[in-house]
């Protein structure tokens, strides 16, 4: 057994190429084999790039309200309680809502040693859901 101490690990920074907005990982961890999960937190109007997860990723929303987005599919709302699962491949967006900051955890697993593969920035059109 090992026990984690919250509190243990510096908050990091999103880094600018991978979010637009500011976003706090903490708690990143790898588990055995090739799984990896960190809580993520968004400020409002915060979000990912466009990216996808070769085995599909699942989100565990904990906190405010957020947005997500795959490819060619509506903004849709996630709230507290919400689970969703991204399918392998899928290409899609997750963040924060204009007003409301949204924390959630992030589950993936590596394949081949890796768990994302990350692309443009959302643009405003895209997160306002208007195109």
């Amino acid at each position: 057994m090992k026990i984690t101490k919250a509190g243990s690990a510096a908050s990091a920074k999103g880094p600018a190429e991978y979010f637009t907005g500011s976003v706090r990982v903490d708690a990143p961890f790898s588990g055995s084999g090739n799984l990896s999960a960190a809580t993520v937190t968004f400020e409002p109007g915060a979000r990912t790039a466009w990216h996808t997860h070769p085995l599909g990723q699942t989100l565990l929303v904990v906190a405010g309200l957020g947005r997500v987005q795959r490819e060619g599919g509506p903004v849709e709302e996630i709230r507290p309680g919400d689970i969703v699962w991204f399918e392998p491949g899928e290409k899609h967006w997750h963040g924060a809502s204009p007003e409301v900051a949204m924390s959630h955890v992030a589950i993936a697993e590596a394949l081949d040693g890796k768990a994302v593969d990350w692309m443009e920035q959302v643009t405003d059109e895209d997160y306002r859901g208007s195109k």
